[in-house]
């Protein structure tokens, strides 16, 4: 056998992935993405991996979130001279992702610097936007279902699965084994993309779990963004936004179109996308038509619908606009970027309203103001008495109304994950619940072994197991 996995990311928490296939002395290296959340996941981020970087063989991205890619400028920067696998919208995403991430980690520490809220002296970054632009030399891009080989002897092979553009499950076959990842698989009623493909027979599958626990609401996305801007709008706030830039950002771009042609929400409410990593990803729609579920008209749609702010002096420019508006602004969680001070400018006040719309990581603002919206009526209710936000080293206090979407989840829920273990030709020898919380990975893997009677394990951080 002599097959190796080392689940040096994403094994008991949800981000960070990174699975290092052994075999014959070569390695291939399945995501290469960046801890977020709590700070001792983050620091993650500047250990040595324990494996050299130029001693890895390949890399084979499944999509290009950052907690899925983002640590590959620095795998570059440290000796990593392969290739990098991926499909032709992946590498079209990180394009965007990676300069924007190294772009936003020098402005970031730029800003402790100049403030000294930093506890090192000077606040680095990780990596820079130039060493961002130097991985991308490194891409080599195939289409889905085609075969390639990133070790001489070692064959892949993408299929879709949903989630974003260009995001797949990866098939390697090696060493007699054929592994099967699911890289992070999107619902089959997503409003953006296309359901995931069937399954291909493998002999282990490591799959995600970030909602392993739990199921969406039979609500969708419009039942629920509708009456909460209709809120905000009637009492002239202001709604901010967190947005993933890739995914989340064009589904409610669309789904803002959708209720102002409907007229749920007025023509004339105004609408700002305050990323310009969200508006190079929207334009990218159009560009890969076919890959999803939207025509070039509803395409042209989502572009228009929204003031595209792209310099730093647009951006501060919203605020000086009174009356009712929608902003919304990257990082989904809140973990850094522009959406960081339109939190700071209005979270303090009643009149204005925090949407949540996706998965928020433990450790991050976006699941600290999750747990405010819990705290008081739900996902609709008014904030708890003094609860803080800490921006920039100041404590924010949160006044405004925070909403949590239910329904705007670009994951499949933990039946839906099950439904497509189901679906492989035949029985796995195991499977491995990766990407999820503690509670969210064993939970599935109870299912899977209640339900299906399939071995299946939680791998700990750092642990190698023969396949």
């Amino acid at each position: 056998m002599n097959v190796h996995i080392r689940f040096l990311g994403a094994a008991g928490t949800v981000t960070g992935s990174k699975y290092l296939v052994e075999h014959g002395g070569h390695s291939v290296l399945v995501d290469c993405g960046l801890f977020q959340g709590y700070k001792q996941l983050r620091l993650r981020n500047r250990d040595p991996l324990p494996v050299m970087p130029n001693h890895i063989n390949a890399v084979v991205l499944t999509h290009a979130h950052l907690d899925h890619s983002g640590y590959l400028p620095l795998l570059a920067k440290e000796g990593f001279h392969g290739k990098v696998w991926a499909t032709p919208a992946t590498r079209d995403l990180a394009k965007i992702l990676l300069p924007d991430s190294g772009h936003i980690q020098e402005e970031d520490a730029a800003f402790a610097n100049r403030h000294g809220f930093s506890k090192h002296a000077p606040a680095l970054p990780l990596y820079t936007e130039d060493d961002a632009h130097e991985s991308l030399k490194l891409f080599k891009t195939v289409p889905m279902g085609q075969s390639f080989e990133p070790v001489r002897g070692w064959t892949a092979q993408f299929f879709g699965a949903g989630h974003i553009l260009g995001a797949a499950s990866l098939l390697l076959e090696v060493g007699g084994r054929r592994i099967l990842f699911s890289g992070d698989l999107g619902r089959p009623d997503d409003m953006l993309m296309k359901p995931p493909e069937r399954p291909p027979a493998a002999d282990v599958v490591v799959i995600e779990s970030t909602y392993g626990d739990r199921e969406h609401p039979e609500e969708d996305v419009l039942a629920e963004l509708g009456p909460a801007l209709q809120r905000v709008a009637a009492r002239g706030g202001t709604a901010v936004i967190p947005v993933f830039a890739v995914g989340r950002a064009q589904e409610l771009l669309h789904a803002i179109a959708l209720l102002k042609a409907h007229g749920v929400l007025p023509h004339s409410l105004p609408i700002y996308l305050d990323s310009p990593m969200a508006i190079h990803s929207t334009d990218l729609f159009s560009q890969h038509l076919g890959e999803h579920r939207l025509s070039a008209a509803q395409c042209e749609t989502m572009e228009r619908v929204a003031k595209m702010t792209r310099s730093v002096e647009e951006s501060k420019a919203i605020a000086l606009q009174h009356g009712p508006k929608v902003v919304l602004s990257a990082s989904g969680m809140a973990t850094g970027g522009r959406v960081l001070h339109h939190l700071a400018q209005y979270l303090g006040h009643h009149r204005n309203m925090v949407v949540l719309a996706g998965y928020q990581a433990p450790g991050t603002r976006g699941a600290t103001l999750a747990g405010v919206a819990r705290q008081e009526g739900g996902t609709r209710g008014a904030p708890a008495p003094h609860s803080h936000l800490r921006i920039h080293g100041q404590d924010i206090p949160v006044r405004a109304e925070v909403v949590q979407l239910g329904s705007a989840s670009a994951h499949a829920d933990a039946s839906q994950l099950i439904d497509w273990l189901r679906a492989l030709p035949t029985p796995p020898h195991r499977v491995f619940v990766t990407h999820g919380d503690m509670d969210a990975s064993d939970r599935l893997r109870h299912r899977i072994e209640t339900e299906l009677r399939w071995p299946a394990r939680v791998p700990e951080h750092g642990s190698t197991w023969g396949v």
